[in-house]
Parts: structure tokens; sequence; C-alpha cells
């Protein structure tokens, strides 16, 4: 079995240490303007005795910006004495693509989500990867990993678990979903797992919450709010944060396989035939794409292969073949 060699991030907080840290992830990356230049990522971690460790993401992908925001709070706010185990927060975790606002790296076009359990000698990203699965997961009880639609998908609000192979394992995210408290709480089948933070975490029988909490590349005062609510209540749900969990009504959302989503095509202009949230039946339509290159031609209809509601779909305006273009859930009541 070939030795991987140490990371090359360094942190500049101490993992083990009673109080609230601020500190760095800092990962050497020479470049033109800095020779002996450092990627610096910011991190928090508030630990007070023994218990559960909870491990907080924003920003896997850096044009989604809920967890940010509710995380770059959290990490301002959170104290000691109203924890008992330990909370590490990354509110950036590809923080090149944060500051670029984009969803993957500047540096080296890197999809954190799909680049673990990444490599100690490889790019920037598998770098970054590669710490997470090596020095922070198994320092890990429950990760919450917050994502939204991004600048290219707009999304009902919910928080999402996998479904499993280990069942015990898909109960307690189910669990841990639920006390999130999302508007809709969805059990997903992920159709492109290779390479996901979330798989990698769950391989190491992780607890593991994501969220869908909106896109068009911004954030809305609504979905912040989802954020900052069902980030305190994973935590008291967890036995980290004291007080009680805020009552919260969800409903269930199934993804339960490929048919759930639809691409285009063929390129052109997207009409949205049906709104975030609403109904369908099998066979209506669910979007029609217009060619562009010309007039009186006729536009591409997208129809739903199945019975359910509308839970995601392109953003903005054009699209290009092969495009996520909708996403199907079916309600569970």
């Amino acid at each position: 079995m070939t030795m991987l060699p140490p990371s090359p991030v360094a942190p500049t907080v101490n993992f083990d240490r009673d109080g609230v840290q601020h500190g760095f992830l800092r990962l050497p990356y020479s470049r033109d303007d800095s020779a002996w230049g450092s990627v610096m990522i910011p991190i928090t971690v508030v630990k007070n005795g023994s218990g559960p460790t909870a491990l907080l993401t924003g920003a896997n992908h850096g044009d989604e910006y809920e967890g940010p925001i509710a995380l770059f709070d959290l990490a301002r706010t959170l104290k000691p004495e109203q924890i008992t185990g330990r909370v590490i927060i990354i509110p950036a975790m590809n923080y090149p693509a944060f500051r670029a606002g984009t969803r993957t790296s500047p540096i080296d076009r890197g999809n954190l989500n799909r680049s673990f359990p990444g490599k100690p000698n490889g790019n920037v990203t598998e770098k970054i990867a590669d710490y997470f699965t090596r020095y922070l997961l198994p320092l890990t009880d429950v990760v919450l990993d917050f994502h939204s639609g991004g600048r290219t998908l707009d999304f009902l609000p919910f928080a999402a678990a996998h479904i499993l192979p280990d069942k015990a394992l898909e109960a307690r995210a189910f669990a841990a979903v639920a006390a999130f408290g999302a508007p809709y709480s969805t059990r997903m089948l992920e159709i492109d797992s290779v390479g996901m933070y979330d798989t990698t975490a769950e391989t190491m029988g992780k607890v593991f919450v994501t969220t869908e909490l909106g896109g068009g590349g911004t954030s809305r005062a609504e979905t912040v709010r989802i954020a900052k609510r069902g980030v305190a209540n994973l935590l008291r749900h967890s036995g980290i944060l004291t007080g009680a969990a805020e009552p919260v009504t969800t409903r269930w959302l199934d993804m339960p396989s490929g048919e759930c989503f639809s691409f285009a095509e063929d390129e052109g202009l997207i009409e949205p035939c049906v709104d975030l949230g609403e109904g369908v039946r099998r066979g209506d339509v669910l979007a029609r794409i217009h060619p562009v290159g010309r007039t009186g031609l006729a536009p591409l209809e997208c129809r739903a292969t199945l019975d359910g509601l509308l839970a995601a779909r392109h953003f903005p305006g054009l699209v290009k073949a092969g495009d996520c273009i909708a996403v199907m859930g079916t309600l569970d009541d």
C-alpha cells in the first residue's frame, strides 16, 4: 500500500483547544504575483469539552451564497458556553472560486465537489479535497454542506440526504435532514456521485446533510433565514448546541431515479411553462426551447417523465445542448 505524503495545508488553529479560534487553512500556492504565496481559507473552531463534532461548510461551489452568509455569521456569534463538543466552521471551502464568484476554481478550473478524495500532490483544488478527506472528516460526527443552484440552476429550498446501502446511516442522515427543517426535505439518489464530498464522507460513516436553497447566483432573505435556522436546528439535534430547536414544518420530497432529470437536446432560448413548486403530470410540457438562429422555427418541448412537482429549473434564459433544464420530485404526503 502506497503511503501518501503529508498534506501541504497548514492550519493556524488547534482543533483540540477549548474556546473560540479564528484562523486559516494555509495552502502554499506559488504564482506570478506571489512567488511564495498562499491560499488562505478562513476557518473557525469553537470547542467546549468533549462531545460530538460538527463540520459546517459552504461555497463548495463558489457561486452559492446562503451557506457562506449563514456560516460567516455563525463563526462571528457562536460562543463556547453555548455548546458541548466542537464546531468546525469553514464558510468557503473552495475559497478561490468563492472570491471569483464562480462554480469552479479560477486557478485550475477544479470542481471541488468532483475532486474527492483529492491528492496531496495534485492541483490546488485536489489538495483542498485531500485535506478535508484525511484531516477534517476523521474528526467529525456530522457534516452539513450548504449548496444552492449557483448561476445556472434555481431550486425549491430543501435539505437532503442520500439513499445509502447502509440503512442505519441513512436513517440517521434523514433524521438530521428533518431536524434541519427546510420547507422541503429530500431523499436523493445522486446521478453523478463520483468524486463528491458527500460520497467520501458517507463512505467514512459520517452523517452527511446537504441543501439546495435557491439559486440564480444570488441569495434571498427567505433562503438565508432557512440556512441560519437550519444550521442551529441541526446542531441542537446533534447534541452540540444548547436550547430547543425551532419548530418547523417540512414536506418530504423524493428524487428516486434518473427520470427526475430533464436535459436540453438542443441550444436556444428557454421558455418556462411551469414554476417551481407547481404540480405536473407525466407528459406535461415543462419548458420549451426556442431556436434563435432564425425566425419561423418551432420550439423543442421538454415534457415531464413522471407525476410530481418541479423542484429545480435552469437559470438563466439561454441553454446549451446537455444542460439540465428541469428536476422533478415526488411528494411523500
